[in-house]
């Protein structure tokens, strides 16, 4: 780490090499020099390189602190992947590392898979393969049409149980890293593992990609190439790159102008004026002046160049990074925390984000009576409650259940989807046993299951009687399902018809009413399939879907987060549009969006279904146009039975709008598969880390741990409060930059000799860089940031305020600092150092002007924890503790430096009226920016302003780098494709191994089944 900070400060470089012909040429002999002079000359020359090692060792520590708090986040998010196995009889969730051979897994829409196994369960169970195969249709799993399941696939439609027969680098991601040299350390293991690896596809020429699917795989190569992320090339960043070049080379041209004045007044004075001729024994002595000249003009280049840039970015990010998982933000993509600042539409789930996912059933429509409370069992038919009771029980997910509170008093524990849970505490209320039905018929003889998914918005179960038929029960969304209802069970418990009129009378009279408080209204229905000589064919769902009776509709509360609304009334202050997309009822997601202020009254805000959606948005031809699009979203505030393609057709309009001054930057929230897309798409992702499938936590940039809205809020303000950090200390950081290259050139000009000396300039260039991007990027951000606009993305780093800032407090700077060098012995009665040789000891004068002109930057760091023109500097103070252990550090350092530094640090003993006299005046720059402030900025309209936008080089480079990560995603497919042929033989090797151990009576049965044939 100490070598590659080196290798990365040129301008600490050249001063180290300068430094070290000083030390050589100080050993040589010049004529007229006093001994006691030539003693002390390695002194300076020793002290600068101290210092730059100084320098170089904290910026080290901070890199690899910053190393450090990464590689923490990356061991977070792999620690808290976790699967479930079912072990002795119960489930589990267990770490993926912790996954064994022989596991039984327990597999369901939206896993990610990390280990092979072998199906011995499934409903209606799809995987996308695609990672493997580069095939993007899914493919049907089932025990006797390929029931191999492979690592780093995606669940996405089913349910079902696997054996895990390979894990680690045995399993086809593990194979796939062995291809690509990933994963070992010992060279031997990889070679071993990797098979008939070809010669081509060795570990030296193998690519590494950006991202491979699978979480093992990414995390693997995050891990290893973080920085490769074309994420983390941020418009921030590019814009502070663009800055520091330009300062950069306009400090370089400084320096070199500094050194050739110099050599050419010392030239001038030496041989020109005093006639001195050039011989054999003075050449050290000039050598030594020429180095020391360069030394200077390294120095400026070392103050100039602004190297706490970049380390204030990371500092800025990683702390904010780290405070984010405290306020239950985990962040992938580092650059997630900056974009998220800039925010102007947040596009949000209603379910778990919105409301406290805690669902009950409120209202019920049973036996043709609508109960405005749960009824008592006595209030409904028998036979109802049996259809109502095995319906729930067999068509709700085994996981989903209800286990006693932990404490006493306490509500019960609801475990699996929370919609089932609220149905399976219905039967509890209703004094139903639900468990002694799912004992009865166990999950392992359903004979066919329709899981849930946005197309149908429903999930089916069919159960087969004993007598040969079959039933069919069927959950979701209610006016769908009363749509393929044609009877219904009356108050006697008996099957009547069911027309369109009655149909819409419950939706009118039952369902709307419903909605209208807020309930998500789900509808529970059956259908008898009588015994027949062939079995119905269950793959023609439309033939299957019609004819329901209906048994039940229920009413379901799910209470708004008590902080959502005060939180969505912050977004909107802050200048973000906060819209819902659910898949609920018209009237429930219009009633929720009210309860949390989305809505109200007087506004322009418009309330849609996606069917409506899709009609205004497409042309004749049926392609989404943007200009219809444009007419849509401004005003769309709440889009109700969406699908997923509905919410990222939304967000791709929002971004692709042009009808805004600046591009909108959209967030979106998402739990299920399908909303990977969208969460892709957005600007940034965040994804529910409770009710968040492995999918959708893959393609997000942000998880939110705790699934609540105000945490995308607490988002927002570490956003804002990043781009805050970094201009504070952009202000501070030109401000000191401005007056010590302007000092030290014009001290060097004039005097031919720098007021501040380059051990001098290294400690301020510390003060400016390291300890200013440790106290100023770590301030905690305020309510206060949701009171301004987004900024956006043109917005300038440099704005005209900051900017009046940089150049008032630089202009009172400079004028205290030449009026203590050029009048300054005349108002301390002290010696005047302006003529004093180079090699003189330190005086007074100078320490008095190197000990003012750091006091000025101690006080004006206070000045520059504000940027927008406030008043009171000292406002929260205190709550940032580095803040003010760096400050009061920095003085107390300051004060051992002039009082015990001497010769080394070019200083010497200060009185404490002088002390005093510097303290005032660094105290001065305080009631400056006092005066600073009453100046109004419309008298300032000639200011320019910097860094609004990314240069156009950094945008084709950065475009450049998208094309290169999309071949290599292209080459990794290829290899993945190439690999698969090799995995299918260990696959089959697999597939005989369970075989091998498969129990006495199977075989026993095979055999039978064999002679019988």
């Amino acid at each position: 780490m100490y070598l590659r900070s080196c290798s990365h400060h040129l301008p600490g470089t050249l001063l180290l090499q300068a430094t070290w012909r000083n030390l050589s040429a100080c050993h040589a002999e010049g004529p007229g020099g006093e001994e006691e002079d030539e003693e002390a000359d390695w002194i300076e020359g020793f002290a600068i390189l101290l210092s730059v090692i100084c320098v170089v060792l904290v910026t080290a520590f901070n890199d690899w602190s910053k190393e450090k708090q990464f590689r923490g986040l990356q061991s977070r998010i792999e620690s808290e992947q976790k699967f479930t196995v079912i072990r002795h009889g119960e489930c589990k969730q267990v770490l993926v590392a912790e996954l064994v051979v022989g596991d039984i897994a327990q597999i369901k829409y939206g896993d990610l898979l990390p280990a092979d196994g072998l199906l011995i369960q499934g409903h209606d169970l799809k995987v996308d393969e695609s990672s493997l195969t580069g095939e993007s249709d899914h493919v049907k799993k089932s025990l006797t049409e390929d029931p191999m399941l492979l690592s780093g696939t995606h669940v996405m439609e089913g349910s079902g149980r696997m054996v895990i027969t390979a894990v680690g680098i045995n399993s086809q991601t593990g194979i796939i890293l062995t291809l690509l040299g990933v994963g070992d350390d010992q060279p031997e293991k990889k070679q071993k593992n990797s098979g008939d690896m070809t010669p081509g596809h060795s570990k030296e020429s193998a690519p590494k990609p950006r991202k491979v699917s699978g979480n093992q795989v990414e995390d693997e190569e995050s891990a290893q190439k973080h920085t490769s992320h074309p994420k983390e090339k941020s418009v921030l960043q590019a814009k502070l790159t663009r800055l520091a070049l330009q300062i950069g080379k306009a400090g370089l041209a400084m320096s070199v102008i500094t050194v050739l004045v110099l050599i050419v007044f010392f030239l001038v004075q030496t041989f020109a004026i005093e006639k001195r001729a050039w011989t054999v024994e003075c050449t050290p002595i000039y050598i030594q002046h020429m180095v020391k000249f360069f030394i200077i003009g390294v120095t400026i280049l070392v103050v100039a160049v602004p190297e706490g840039l970049p380390l204030a970015v990371t500092i800025s990010l990683a702390y904010s990074v780290k405070q984010m998982m405290k306020d239950n933000n985990l962040v992938r993509h580092l650059d997630a925390c900056e974009t998220m600042g800039n925010a102007t539409a947040i596009c949000s789930d209603k379910t778990g984000t919105l409301t406290m996912n805690r669902m009950t059933v409120v209202q019920i429509f049973i036996g043709s009576a609508h109960y405005k409370v749960v009824p008592t069992p006595e209030m409904i038919r028998p036979t109802i409650l049996s259809y109502l009771l095995e319906g729930i029980a067999v068509n709700c997910s085994y996981t989903s259940t209800i286990l006693p509170p932990e404490k006493e008093g306490g509500l019960p524990r609801q475990i699996g989807n929370k919609t089932e849970c609220a149905l399976l505490g219905l039967l509890l209320e209703l004094n139903q046993n639900f468990e002694a039905v799912r004992a009865r018929i166990t999950e392992e003889t359903l004979h066919k299951v329709y899981t849930f998914n946005s197309d149908r918005k429903s999930m089916s179960t069919v159960v087969k009687k004993p007598n040969g038929s079959f039933r069919l029960y069927s959950k979701g969304a209610s006016e769908i399902l009363l749509k393929k209802c044609t009877r219904i069970l009356d108050a006697s418990g008996h099957s009547g018809p069911f027309s369109k009129k009655d149909r819409e009378n419950v939706i009118n009279n039952v369902i709307e009413p419903m909605a209208s408080e807020g309930l998500r209204t789900i509808g529970l229905t059956f259908k008898e399939f009588p015994a027949a000589y062939s079995e119905p064919n269950w793959d023609n769902e439309d033939e299957i879907f019609k004819d329901l009776t209906c048994i039940a509709i229920v009413g379901i509360e799910d209470p708004v987060r008590p902080e959502v609304p005060d939180a969505i009334r912050k977004c909107q202050k802050a200048g973000i549009v906060v819209r819902m997309i659910t898949g609920d009822n018209i009237n429930t997601a219009r009633a929720i969006a009210t309860k949390c202020g989305i809505l109200k009254q007087g506004e322009a805000s418009v309330c849609m279904e996606g069917h409506d959606f899709n009609r205004l948005i497409r042309g004749p031809d049926g392609e989404i146009k943007q200009e219809l699009m444009d007419r849509v979203w401004p005003t769309l505030c709440v889009l109700a039975r969406s699908s997923p393609a509905d919410k990222y057709n939304l967000v791709t309009g929002i971004i692709n709008s042009n009808i805004t001054e600046q591009r909108q930057v959209v967030a979106v929230t998402g739990d299920g598969t399908n909303d990977g897309p969208a969460l892709k798409k957005a600007d940034v992702g965040f994804a529910m880390g409770i009710a968040g499938t492995d999918v959708a936590k893959e393609a997000s940039d942000i998880i939110i741990t705790d699934d609540n809205f105000s945490s995308i809020v607490k988002a927002v303000m570490w956003g804002r409060n990043v781009y805050d950090s970094i201009s504070k200390f952009l202000q501070f950081q030109l401000t000191v930059n401005v007056v010590a290259v302007v000092v030290a050139f014009t001290g060097a000009c004039v005097t031919q000799n720098s007021p501040l000396k380059a051990v001098q300039m290294l400690w301020v260039n510390l003060i400016m860089d390291t300890f200013a991007s440790l106290a100023l990027a770590t301030e905690k951000p305020t309510e206060a940031l949701l009171l301004r606009k987004p900024y956006g993305r043109n917005k300038p780093l440099i704005s005209r305020t900051m900017l009046k800032n940089i150049l008032f407090h630089a202009i009172y700077q400079m004028v205290v600092v030449f009026s203590l060098v050029f009048a300054g012995e005349k108002f301390f009665d002290i010696e005047n150092a302006r003529n004093v040789p180079m090699n003189y000891p330190p005086t007074e004068h100078y320490t008095i002007v190197f000990n003012t002109f750091v006091m000025m930057q101690i006080f004006n760091e206070v000045n520059a924890r504000k940027i927008h023109g406030e008043r009171n500097v000292f406002s929260g103070i205190f709550s940032n503790t580095i803040f003010c252990f760096i400050s009061v550090g920095t003085l107390v350092v300051q004060v051992i430096i002039v009082q015990l530094g001497g010769k080394p640090f070019s200083c010497t003993k200060l009185s404490l009226e002088q002390w005093l006299w510097s303290i005032f005046f660094g105290l001065g720059t305080l009631i400056w920016g006092q005066v600073i402030v009453f100046f109004p900025n419309r008298y300032l309209w000639f200011l320019p302003t910097f860094g609004d936008r990314p240069p156009k080089e950094d945008m084709i480079q950065e475009q450049e780098m998208y094309e290169e990560i999309d071949y290599g995603e292209l080459e990794m497919r290829r290899i993945s494709q190439a690999s698969w042929c090799r995995g299918v033989n260990r696959v089959q090797t697999q597939y005989k191994v369970v075989n091998t151990f498969r129990t006495p009576p199977y075989e026993v049965h095979r055999s039978a089944s064999n002679k019988t044939i």
